[in-house]
Parts: C-alpha cells; sequence; structure tokens
C-alpha cells in the first residue's frame, strides 16, 4: 500500500516541478553547470594555475640518479703463464687459459642548484603573471557567460512576444475578415474592404510562420548554452520600473572601464610579460653559475680482480657565453618589438572597453526615455484602435482603417517589450564593460520576474 502512494508523491513533486517556469537565475545555474565555452574556460584558468609552479621549478635544485649494469667476458689465452699478482704487487698465481668474467655496477646522484641564471627567474617572474593573465581571462568568461545567458534568455521572450503578438493580431484580423465578408453578402460594404481584410489576414499568417520559426531559432541558442532544451520561462512582469545605472555620471564608468575591464588587466599583464621576455633574452648574454654535488659509486665483480670504489664531489660550475652568431641580439631586437606590440594592444583594449562602456550607459538611457515613449505610445495606439473600432461601426471609418490601428498597437507593445529587454542588457553590458558585474546582479533582474 506504501508503494503506490510513495510513487504518487513522487510523481506529484516532478510535476510541481515541470509545471513551474524557470527563472533568470535558475537558468544562469544551469549555464554554469553545462556550457561548454565556460567548462574550457574553467579547464584554462585551472591550467594557468600550474604555470607559477613550474616557473619556480626552475630555481629550485634538481635530483638525479644515473648508473648501469655492464656485463664482460674476456680471453686469457694469451696469458697462459703469467704471474698473477693482488693490487700490493704480491704473487698471488699463476695464470690459466679459462676466460675471465666480470659485471660493473655503477649509479651516481647529483644534485645542481642554480646560484646566478637571470633567464630562470626571469621566466618564474613571467610565470606569475602569465598565471594572473589567466584568472583576468577566466573572470571574463564568467562575465561573459552572465551577458549571454541574459542575452539568450531574453532573446527567447521577445520572440514569445513577438508570437504572441502575431497570433493575437491574426485572430483580430480573422474576425475583420469575418466581418467584412458578412457586410458585403449584406450589402453594406464593398468587395474591396473584404479583399483587403484577406489580404491583411495573409499576410499575418506569413508574418505567425516566420515568428514560429525565430522563437525556435532563439531557443536553440539557449539550448546551445545550458546543455539541455529549455522549458518555460519566466516572463517579465508588465509595466515594471527599470532604474537609471548609478552612477549617472558616464565619465566614471569609462573611467572604471579603462582601468578596471577584466581585457584591459589581462593586456597590462601581457605588457608585463613582454618587459620581462626582453630581459629574460638579455640573459642569453650573462654568465651563469651552478653548485654542484655528486655521489658515485661502482662495484666491479671480477674472477680476477673485482673492487669497489666510492667518490664523492662537491663544487662550482659556471658557464661564460662568449659567442652565440648574434642570435641573442636578435632575440632581444624581436622582444622589443613584441613589446610594442603588447603596448598597442593594451591601448586597444582600453579604448574598446572605454567605447563599450559609453555605447552602453547611452543604450541604458536611451532604452528608458524610449521605454517611457512607448508606454505613451501603447495608451495612446489602444485609444485609436477603440476610436478607430467605433467609427466603423457607425460608418465613419472603413475596415483597412481598424486593421491599421490593430497592427499598429500590437506593433507597439512588442516594441515596448524588446525595449525593456534592450534596457536590462545594456545595462548589464555596462557592468561589464567596467569589470563590475557579478551574479549578484541578476537578483534584481530575477525580481522583475513573474510565472506566466
Amino acid at each position: 500500500m506504501q508503494k503506490p502512494l510513495i510513487a504518487v508523491l513522487l510523481a506529484g513533486a516532478f510535476f510541481t516541478l515541470d509545471a513551474g517556469a524557470a527563472d533568470l537565475l535558475q537558468v544562469y545555474q544551469q549555464a554554469l553547470a553545462n556550457d561548454a565555452t565556460y567548462a574550457s574556460a574553467r579547464a584554462s584558468a585551472a591550467a594557468g594555475r600550474e604555470r607559477s609552479v613550474q616557473g619556480r621549478a626552475g630555481l629550485l635544485p634538481t635530483v638525479g640518479i644515473s648508473g648501469g649494469i655492464t656485463r664482460s667476458k674476456s680471453d686469457n689465452s694469451s696469458r697462459i703463464g703469467q704471474v698473477i699478482t693482488d693490487p700490493n704487487g704480491v704473487p698471488t698465481g699463476v695464470s690459466g687459459g679459462t676466460d675471465a668474467y666480470g659485471t660493473v655496477k655503477d649509479y651516481t646522484i647529483a644534485l645542481q642548484q642554480p646560484l646566478f641564471r637571470w633567464d630562470l627567474w626571469q621566466t618564474y617572474e613571467q610565470s606569475k603573471l602569465q598565471q594572473s593573465i589567466t584568472e583576468a581571462q577566466f573572470a571574463q568568461a564568467q562575465q561573459d557567460l552572465i551577458t549571454r545567458v541574459a542575452q539568450a534568455y531574453f532573446d527567447v521572450l521577445a520572440a514569445q512576444d513577438t508570437l504572441a503578438s502575431t497570433r493575437a493580431q491574426k485572430v483580430a484580423t480573422t474576425e475583420q475578415l469575418a466581418s467584412a465578408k458578412r457586410n458585403f453578402e449584406v450589402g453594406t460594404q464593398t468587395i474591396t474592404d473584404t479583399h483587403e481584410a484577406q489580404a491583411a489576414y495573409d499576410l499575418v499568417v506569413s508574418q505567425e510562420l516566420a515568428a514560429v520559426n525565430d522563437l525556435e531559432n532563439k531557443k536553440t541558442a539557449l539550448q546551445a548554452i545550458i546543455g539541455t532544451p529549455p522549458a518555460a520561462l519566466a516572463t517579465l512582469r508588465p509595466g515594471v520600473t527599470l532604474k537609471a545605472p548609478e552612477p549617472i555620471n558616464v565619465d566614471q564608468w569609462v573611467s572604471a572601464a579603462e582601468n578596471q575591464n577584466y581585457a584591459v588587466t589581462a593586456a597590462e599583464l601581457s605588457v608585463e610579460v613582454a618587459k620581462r621576455e626582453i630581459s629574460r633574452r638579455r640573459a642569453g648574454h650573462y654568465p651563469t653559475l651552478d653548485l654542484t654535488v655528486a655521489s658515485s659509486h661502482t662495484d666491479a665483480t671480477r674472477t680476477i680482480q673485482p673492487y669497489k670504489n666510492t667518490t664523492n664531489s662537491i663544487g662550482i660550475q659556471y658557464n661564460i657565453p662568449i659567442f652565440n652568431g648574434f642570435a641573442v641580439t636578435s632575440q632581444v631586437r624581436e622582444s622589443i618589438a613584441l613589446e610594442d606590440k603588447a603596448r598597442n594592444d593594451l591601448e586597444a583594449n582600453r579604448r574598446n572597453a572605454a567605447l563599450t562602456a559609453r555605447q552602453s550607459f547611452l543604450g541604458v538611457n536611451t532604452g528608458l526615455a524610449q521605454v517611457k515613449a512607448l508606454e505613451a505610445a501603447e495608451v495612446s495606439s489602444n485609444s485609436a484602435l477603440e476610436s478607430n473600432k467605433l467609427g466603423y461601426q457607425v460608418g465613419v471609418r472603413i475596415n483597412i482603417d481598424v486593421l491599421n490601428a490593430q497592427r499598429q498597437l500590437y506593433q507597439t507593445q512588442t516594441d515596448l517589450a524588446r525595449a525593456r529587454y534592450n534596457t536590462i542588457l545594456s545595462g548589464l553590458r555596462l557592468k561589464a564593460a567596467a569589470g563590475s558585474l557579478r551574479e549578484d546582479d541578476l537578483q534584481p533582474i530575477n525580481a522583475l520576474l513573474q510565472q506566466p
């Protein structure tokens, strides 16, 4: 008796989950788990965190063991009758005609510690900078994910609005077409009204097909980010009030973009890496100094004279380059040119961040003004439609006037929804340009949504 009850409860729970529409934060969490581009950036950041470890390794001592085992055989037939002596010269016997076999085992333990290697030090400094570059790039990827998710989310909502508006217009046009046909049959209207209504109906049918296709495309784009077909999405509440960006001074946003934008930060670090590269290349002219410690052990087992030997050594090894075919000089010139390139890339990124900040700031403020104007236009269009309907009933307006008024109202409503979406997206892009966009910035936007 308990199993059917549990099954019913589980089914009810899943039905409740499926029945609720996903909001912006839920879609973003799906993207965090499933977006391939973000996963690639995360893996790249994990790989970049190993740069400093690898760079530091060049400054640490290296220890290694090398050795070998040699098996040898010698023919002693030419030494028959010769006196065999020990290492002290004391005769021990007379050689016979047998072969001599021997095994030599040797191994060496060696340690080398760099004392002065300017190129390795610069490599270590570069590795720390490169790790910071990967962190900045990952932060940029996090911001890009937020803007991509929001763009895809509101693209779907905009496509849904367009489809809903088109279908509402189709219903109204169908009613006008039926009315025109009835009036023509009773002789109160001409065939022209019927043809105009039919043309409007055919047009809205084609627009509906295009809207359906566009909605599927937008859902597919969102699916590419979250990894699964999107379910129903929470929609923007009607009549929401959007806030202006803070601070309201565009110069403050531009200044933040020029100094805090993650692409600018990565470019600044790249310039420092290029500077270090020049110094590293110049180190090809500098001497190197290493501490070397070694211990060698040899164990020879022979039929005639076995022996063992151990040698320990410690010393300083230096190398002074004198001439290398002008390779180092050429590499230094190459590094100087690459540093100049890095500086120009930095300036280009800084200008692009400033441009994006200005465009996004203007986009928010223009969007707010546009939303306000379209809200007034929606009221006016609705009044115009009601007036044309009344005029059509009393005979002072014709069918095409009503159709045009309906089309204007639905287009105004669609434009109003898009203006709100674009204003929200411009606000996110503005924060991204300034390097301040975070997941928490989705919270106030998510609060503007409602279950459909």
